[in-house]
């Protein structure tokens, strides 16, 4: 069986940017999918999901996936020490 997981998170981002900015951004789920799961290996589902809704609180004009992607490891340590 293939793996939803980053699936699950791109459907998440799509509706989170959605609820951010009113409209749903056009991405390549089949290609998207390789990077985010690269995200999910380096921190596993759980932190990962949790990392991609801080990244909405967070003022990054436009919140692209790609930033979310080079930057995901320096979002989780920052969310760590807030919490």
């Amino acid at each position: 069986m293939a793996n939803k997981e980053p699936y699950i998170l791109l459907t998440e981002y799509q509706n989170l940017y959605k609820f951010k900015y009113n409209k749903t951004p056009q991405i390549n789920k089949y290609r998207e999918k390789w990077a985010m799961q690269d995200v999910i290996d380096s921190v596993g589902f759980d932190r990962a999901y949790e990392i991609l809704k801080y990244y909405f609180k967070t003022s990054k004009n436009g919140h692209p996936l790609m930033f979310f992607y080079n930057n995901f490891d320096s979002s989780s340590s920052i969310e760590s020490c807030i919490q």
